[in-house]
């Protein structure tokens, strides 16, 4: 086996510890009653609407191989994408290092409907790409609207920093859209062919994306409490920066990481609350997922078995 093979699992498992080190010194003083006591206050209603806004991500996370097979013009039915979709996303936000266990599901499950390995992997390619326009988008808006943001993590005041920042995301959103209109040529790269987005793509990406992230924010944001609840923008924009921070650790479901980053973005919160809304979070959004997409996979295996 080549070293490579084991740099992004120990990167990954480094960050769970480093996060969990971390993640102990925040909670030192938080007992496991209070995050219970917090859980138990969550009110009915408050836990359907955030159940209702995970099955709103799910369903925009399958615009998003939606989009990149009208990219690539191939038909499959929505059903299909959709459940292939769901299990892929399920699997990957557990599993960590979303681009490679992504891939491995969507070629298992789009070469049954006779999608080829550099189909696959331009799909992959624009789902990732949806993500990151739809981060850096959300992200600039954020911190233009409400450029305080940033202080929540670090002693900026006095430093239009983040404002700054937030145009210049705009900016290349921006730059990224007119590139599509102006219908840039494909980027080859020997035999293989990278097209640019068209502009209807390049729009369902922009409404798409940005959907998935709002809705899996305001799981979060339902379930924290009434009287302490800073807003829904803010919990959006420490959602931004935690969940981009657990999936570039590479962390199995941003085990840690997650937590960390929120708590100390949420600050001025109590931490048995905060802790309360992201296990609300890791229920909806990666637990029970996982458990449905663990069944869908042997489901189809199954069935792959039988027809071959």
């Amino acid at each position: 086996m080549k070293l490579k093979t084991y740099v992004w699992p120990a990167i990954g498992l480094a960050a769970v510890c480093f996060s969990g080190w971390l993640l102990y010194h925040e909670l030192r003083y938080t007992s496991l009653d209070d995050v219970w006591e917090s859980l138990t206050l969550i009110r009915p209603y408050q836990w359907a609407l955030s159940a209702l806004s995970a099955v709103v991500a799910y369903f925009a996370l399958a615009g998003y191989d939606h989009i990149a097979l009208l990219h690539l013009r191939r038909h499959v039915s929505w059903l299909f994408v959709t459940i292939c979709s769901f299990t892929t996303y399920a699997l990957a936000h557990s599993i960590g290092g979303s681009v490679l266990s992504g891939a491995v599901v969507r070629y298992r499950a789009y070469g049954s409907r006779g999608l080829s390995a550099q189909e696959v992997g331009i799909l992959v390619g624009i789902c990732s790409l949806t993500f990151v326009v739809a981060v850096v988008f959300l992200t600039g808006l954020v911190l233009v609207i409400h450029p305080n943001l940033l202080e929540r993590f670090a002693d900026l005041r006095g430093l239009p920093l983040s404002k700054s920042a937030g145009i210049v995301m705009l900016l290349a959103v921006a730059a990224y859209v007119f590139g599509s209109w102006l219908q840039l040529r494909p980027l080859k790269i020997g035999k293989f062919e990278l097209h640019y987005p068209a502009l209807p793509i390049v729009a369902r990406q922009l409404i798409i994306g940005p959907l998935e992230i709002l809705a899996a924010a305001a799981i979060i944001y339902f379930a924290l409490p009434g009287v302490e609840n800073p807003g829904y923008l803010t919990v959006l924009g420490v959602f931004l920066v935690s969940f981009s921070a657990a999936l570039l650790s590479h962390a199995p479901g941003g085990l840690g990481v997650l937590e960390v980053v929120f708590i100390a973005g949420l600050s001025d919160m109590d931490p048995a609350s905060v802790m309360a809304a992201l296990l609300v979070f890791r229920l909806f959004y990666l637990i029970i997922p996982l458990m449905l997409a663990i069944l869908v996979v042997l489901g189809f295996e199954r069935s792959q078995l039988a027809n071959g």
